[in-house]
């Protein structure tokens, strides 16, 4: 829960304020069954006069508590929505400098049910901590001061009650931490398959399993529903729990009363006046309860919480000292290179290669061969578990990260178009003019049909761009990678959707328009790759060939086996 202090620290002054404003409201309500005692005493026998004027004075109390907490619980919403909001910003901002590697820890529908659920359920908490955590209290010690004032005897029979209460609100909120964190993970599940489904919609129809991914929702569905259900059964046994130790203190509050009435030692006002401040109080140990069940879903919460804004930072940028620079003149150099994404299996093992600046780098090999794999090492998703990485002779893991990310533009397998238009798309956010769009475009062989819709390069595209064909979505990406003029052009299998013709020109436009610029193409295709200064030929992590187009055919025996399966020996241009 330190996150949640940590939070409110820069609104302890506002909330200070509005549990002034509870604490005067809730004072003055509780005058009003004391007024009620004292008409009923000594002013009912009296003048109407008396009696409208008592009567106004409890109405004045009622619109004033009325107004007071109206006032407290306006600044408790400001205050909850103003701190949720810092802290969802500040949760989503560490959620995107998370390494890959803490991503894949944390999965990414759980970040998401993280930022959403669980920041809810702490705001939640935060706005009725203010508006019940001051006025319940006060109500509870208030009501039970002016009920040992006005008859001790009478009060310590409630107050008995009291302990019982407590002791059990404290033993099953005790149980209700870890019941609501299994609630929060199997929210994780099911939004990880509400995402799957979303994300692959058309392919689900395509093959007809509709029913098949019902059942598979109604499986993480009903999970959720069980998890829900013991803690809801569980936190839930708190109210009727409580309720009957009151009725059970009432019921002796009645019976003594009544006594003592009866002897003389009381009057029936005051009996009338305890029993509404008998109410008051069962009131208070309502929101008290309610106040605890809303303590374990918002501890469970913070937790998660807690658990991203600790993650450490594990890509860090270290000091020359520790990896010295490699002055070998090229510009990529991967030097006895090794990588396992679980640390069991080498992923690649004993990579090594140089490239000179403005070199063009194929990579080309089977499915699960490695070839993301190795980009992504480059690119520092994760860093190497064995050997070095150097671009302009310096390590990687040396270069500050602005710097290092702006030498790249990528067009990766998996990469995004959001709801935007086509020239926001490519300008992705960056400072980039419109003259660059348009020239990054051409270059990626998309300027043509972008003029062809109506509002050129302001067409809206829908979410994940569904409203345009795969070739076109690969081509814009592309335009993205290149809008920036990067000093590094990494293309993963991002022609993939491309006919021959456009693929061949595309890598023509790229030939002629980026001599500096160092490109590093992955694909399945041959043809993709071919005129390459310099292609790597990757089978379960390992390079089986290195060499340009012609060397490899007459040396790897795999890379002529792609050839001849893809094209028999001959390509088209």
């Amino acid at each position: 829960m330190k996150i949640l202090f940590k939070y409110l620290r820069g609104f302890y002054r506002r909330m200070t304020v509005g549990f002034l404003i509870k604490t005067a409201g809730t004072v003055v309500e509780l005058l009003i069954p004391y007024i009620l005692t004292h008409i009923l005493k000594n002013v009912i026998t009296k003048s109407v006069k008396d009696i409208l004027f008592w009567g106004g004075a409890m109405l004045v109390c009622a619109v004033i508590a009325c107004v007071c907490n109206i006032v407290a619980n306006r600044m408790a919403a400001r205050v909850s929505r103003n701190f949720a909001e810092s802290m969802r910003k500040d949760l989503f901002i560490k959620t995107l400098r998370l390494s890959a590697s803490q991503t894949d820890k944390f999965t990414i529908p759980s970040l998401e049910s993280r930022i959403t659920t669980d920041t809810y359920n702490v705001h939640h908490f935060v706005n009725m901590m203010q508006r019940l955590g001051v006025r319940a209290p006060i109500m509870l010690i208030g009501g039970i001061g002016i009920t040992l004032f006005m008859d001790a005897y009478l009060a310590l029979a409630m107050i008995a009650v009291l302990p019982f209460i407590f002791i059990t609100v404290y033993f099953i909120s005790k149980k209700g931490v870890p019941l609501y964190t299994r609630v929060q993970k199997s929210v994780d599940g099911m939004i990880r398959v509400v995402r799957e489904d979303a994300q692959g919609i058309r392919v689900i129809k395509a093959l007809s399993k509709t029913d098949y991914e019902h059942r598979r929702y109604d499986a993480v569905n009903s999970a959720l529903i069980k998890d829900e259900t013991r803690a809801g059964v569980v936190m839930g046994s708190v109210n009727p729990i409580m309720t009957v130790l009151m009725n059970v203190g009432s019921v002796a509050v009645i019976a003594l009363a009544s006594g003592r009435v009866e002897s003389g030692l009381s009057n029936p006002e005051t009996v009338v006046a305890f029993m509404q401040y008998f109410t008051l109080i069962s009131m208070a140990m309502m929101s008290v309860t309610r106040m605890f069940v809303m303590y374990t879903k918002c501890a469970a919460s913070a937790r998660r919480i807690s658990e991203v804004f600790d993650a450490d930072e594990d890509i860090k940028v270290y000091d020359k000292s520790e990896f010295p620079d490699k002055a070998d003149g090229d510009h990529i150099v991967f030097d006895n290179v090794s990588f396992s994404y679980k640390g069991v299996k080498d992923n690649l093992k004993s990579i090594s290669f140089s490239l000179p600046k403005g070199g063009r780098l194929g990579i080309i090999g089977a499915t699960g061969s490695g070839k993301t794999t190795l980009i992504k090492l480059l690119l520092r998703f994760y860093d190497v578990s064995n050997g070095s990485i150097f671009i302009n002779g310096e390590n990687i893991k040396t270069i500050e990260k602005s710097r290092f990310y702006a030498m790249f533009g990528s067009a990766m397998q998996q990469d995004f178009l959001y709801a935007d238009t086509i020239a926001e798309n490519i300008r992705f956010g960056r400072e980039i003019d419109d003259e660059s769009v348009i020239a990054a475009a051409r270059i990626a062989q998309a300027d043509g049909f972008i003029t062809d819709f109506a509002e050129g390069y302001d067409h809206l595209l829908t979410p994940h761009g569904s409203n345009i064909s795969g070739g076109q979505k690969q081509r814009i990406l592309i335009s993205r990678a290149l809008a920036s003029k990067p000093e590094i052009l990494i293309l993963d299998d991002s022609s993939s959707a491309l006919d021959y013709k456009t693929d061949a020109a595309l890598r023509s436009a790229l030939s002629e328009s980026l001599g500096e610029t160092t490109v590093i193409t992955v694909a399945q295709r041959v043809s993709s790759v071919k005129d390459c200064d310099m292609i790597i030929v990757l089978d379960e992590g390992e390079i089986i060939g290195m060499g340009n187009h012609n060397d490899l055919l007459d040396s790897c025996e795999e890379y002529r086996e792609i050839s001849e399966s893809q094209m028999g020996g001959a390509f088209v241009e």
